[in-house]
């Protein structure tokens, strides 16, 4: 198979797969976007990594004013500065290890009106060393409200009312960082396949000039010699 073929067949399949990700995502929002989630890329048993917590706001008449979430005991907890919101880290009195963290909309902030939704950021670790870490969160809205988001999710039993955020957390490399190192390795080795994919193109190229150049200067002799022969 050409190169050309090749890199046409690998185009198209990049083409679907991102296509039957992003049908995935959009059929994924809709059973999960009325609960407080919780997200993050490439988090790692015992890792660090930052956990996005989605927070829509369920009322038709309150805002949402505060939300708190409940940390697996964590040695680093810092939150994102965001605009209208305060931040408190509680930590543990012996070990110093944060143990919840709580949101509060400042005086003149509204919170998060009915039919919106605010995204709070944390960088967390190191995580725990687990393939699943559930993060209990409760919500208060102005009218004094509050939905505790509490409950674990069992695999194979329907999904509860008010399951807690939950994240998924991929096994540890042999160096401790996680996922780094191999996907680091996978750049290299792409780039090193493009790197030798490109110097085989060239080196076709060259020798087709050549052989083009050979071909033209054999017909040059052969035309002459013809001519030669008639005279």
């Amino acid at each position: 198979m050409s190169s050309f073929s090749r890199r046409a067949r690998l185009i198209g399949a990049g083409i679907a797969a991102t296509a039957l990700v992003g049908t995935g995502t959009l059929l994924g929002v809709g059973s999960a976007s009325a609960h407080v989630t919780a997200a993050g890329d490439d988090l790692t048993q015992g890792g660090y990594g930052v956990v996005t917590f989605r927070v829509p706001n369920e009322s038709d008449t309150a805002n949402t004013v505060s939300v708190s979430v409940t940390l697996p005991n964590l040695k680093s907890a810092r939150t994102e500065p965001m605009p209208g919101w305060t931040a408190e880290i509680t930590k543990d009195a012996t070990s110093e290890e944060a143990t919840s963290v709580i949101w509060r909309a400042v005086d003149g902030n509204p919170g998060i009106k009915p039919g919106e939704f605010a995204r709070f950021a944390l960088s967390a670790g190191p995580l725990p060393e687990q393939e699943t870490v559930e993060f209990p969160a409760v919500q208060t809205y102005s009218d004094g409200e509050v939905v505790a988001w509490d409950q674990p999710t069992v695999e194979g039993q329907p999904e509860p009312d008010k399951p807690a955020p939950t994240v998924t957390l991929g096994a540890a490399s042999a160096d401790g960082h996680g996922g780094g190192s191999t996907d680091t390795h996978v750049v290299e080795t792409s780039a090193q396949s493009e790197s030798s994919e490109d110097d085989s193109d060239n080196t076709a190229l060259w020798l087709g000039g050549i052989g083009i150049a050979l071909g033209a200067l054999g017909i040059g002799i052969g035309t002459g010699a013809l001519l030669r022969a008639r005279r």
